[in-house]
């Protein structure tokens, strides 16, 4: 069994709607199985400058339906040198901590790998809105971050609709295309435009467009990940080359707030309470993923060496029902 009494928690990186309910899982898995619950405010930052507090049951009461991160988040520059991770380790052994249980995504998991080669015990929760970590197929925050977009894409159709209007609308994900082609099927876009596939703006976007309008089609939609961008400069060369008046919307972090949906709350509590057990049972420096509807593990350095692929059967399903 375990030698760690004192368990730490912190939300690192970007916020995600879900990670308030992996952090009152933890504090409450861990008071069960007999830990002490110490909680980091502002991410790395918090860690580097002392800001830790214990953490009880009801210091996590009201928090599992509320967006953002009530520990909040913050970036460290700091952090990220030799020195800082140091720093970070000597603070912890002030606080008489053993164990670190770290919420985010893989920059934050990346510091999670350098604080396990200086001793302290580690455990990684994937949470971003980006679904981009590799070793898990689901990530806290996507789900809701989809249903904010989609709600978006539906009050954006109705005046494009009464306008005759293309909507060309940039959604989050930075490098990764998973909002974009997600809410691209969902929300019956013309195009999706991601960043791991190459487009050709008359092919994948102009065409489509003009085939919809010959069929009688009044409005129509495109999606634009993040990490490809220039909604502006697509909708401007869409009405040049159709006559279509087109309009540009970049939602921002929008996407990034509101109340989580059921299936965020519930996986962010299985992955905080999962992430406890673990450290109970005295595996330590692994990272929490989603397979095949089971939780998994697997080793940070492993983890992190994955690569992503997004689904081609999923982008092809997109030119299909865009038809």
């Amino acid at each position: 069994m375990s030698k760690i009494k004192t368990i730490g928690v912190v939300t690192s990186g970007g916020d995600a709607p879900g990670m308030n309910a992996a952090v009152r899982a933890v504090v409450r898995a861990g008071i069960h199985y007999g830990f002490s619950i110490l909680g980091v405010r502002k991410g790395y930052e918090g860690l580097l400058r002392g800001d830790i507090v214990e953490m009880s049951l009801r210091s996590v009461g009201d928090i599992i339906h509320r967006g953002g991160t009530s520990l909040q988040t913050a970036r460290s520059a700091e952090f990220a040198t030799a020195e800082g991770v140091k720093k970070a380790i000597s603070i912890a052994k002030v606080f008489g901590m053993d164990a670190l249980i770290v919420i985010g995504g893989d920059g934050s998991f990346r510091g999670l790998l350098d604080l396990s080669k200086y001793g302290l015990a580690t455990m990684g929760i994937p949470g971003t809105i980006d679904n981009d970590i590799a070793c898990t197929e689901y990530t806290i925050g996507f789900d809701t971050a989809l249903n904010t977009v989609q709600d978006a894409i539906d009050k954006i159709r109705d005046t494009a609709y009464s306008h005759d209007r293309c909507s060309v609308l940039e959604v989050m994900g930075r490098k990764a295309g998973y909002i974009a082609l997600n809410v691209g099927i969902s929300g019956g876009a013309e195009a999706v435009i991601l960043p791991e596939k190459e487009f050709d703006i008359d092919k994948d976007i102009i065409k489509p467009i003009m085939e919809g309008r010959n069929r009688g089609k009044k409005h129509y939609l495109v999606v634009i990940a993040e990490g490809v961008g220039g909604a502006g400069e697509v909708a401007q060369y869409i009405e040049e080359k159709t006559d279509i008046k087109s309009r540009a919307t970049i939602l921002g972090h929008i996407q990034r707030g509101g109340s989580p949906t059921v299936y965020d709350r519930v996986m962010a509590s299985r992955m905080g309470a999962y992430a406890v057990k673990l450290l109970h049972e005295g595996v330590t420096n692994r990272i929490i993923a989603l397979q095949k509807g089971a939780l998994v593990n697997f080793d940070v350095q492993e983890a992190l060496a994955m690569k992503k692929t997004i689904d081609k059967d999923m982008i092809e399903l997109s030119k299909i029902l865009a038809m």
